[in-house]
């Protein structure tokens, strides 16, 4: 499983590298490593060394500080959302309630069936 820190970082490196204009193959090149391990760094797959990170800082031109900019908010969303998740039984169908109301949902029009999906999505705050 992901940390949410490592997705953190791996999007600031993506959005950095963006901004300047440089491709995965070229930053990858600056830092002495293949595009792929770029690839697993900005997805959050591979967690980022600190020396590695110190090189790609240096390579992107920002200081290592950058990509922890607005990490507090986007862990703490991740965990809400993971929460959010963990707040589902694994096996909802087995639950009367729920089974009947799936299958009254999908007995709706399709058209009122995504107006009743916006509503309840709103009603519950998730986005």
């Amino acid at each position: 499983m992901k940390h949410p820190v490592d997705v953190h970082v791996g999007k600031r490196i993506r959005h950095r590298r963006w901004m300047v204009g440089m491709t995965q193959q070229q930053l990858a090149e600056k830092v002495g490593i293949k595009f792929q391990q770029i690839q697993k760094y900005e997805t959050g797959m591979n967690r980022v060394s600190a020396s590695r990170l110190w090189d790609i800082a240096e390579s992107l031109g920002v200081p290592v500080a950058f990509f922890f900019d607005g990490m507090e908010a986007h862990v703490r969303d991740m965990k809400d959302a993971v929460a959010a998740q963990d707040a589902v039984p694994a096996d909802i169908l087995a639950d009367k309630e729920a089974l009947e109301l799936v299958r009254s949902y999908y007995a709706i029009p399709e058209n009122q069936r995504r107006r009743l999906f916006e509503l309840a999505r709103v009603l519950s705050d998730v986005a």
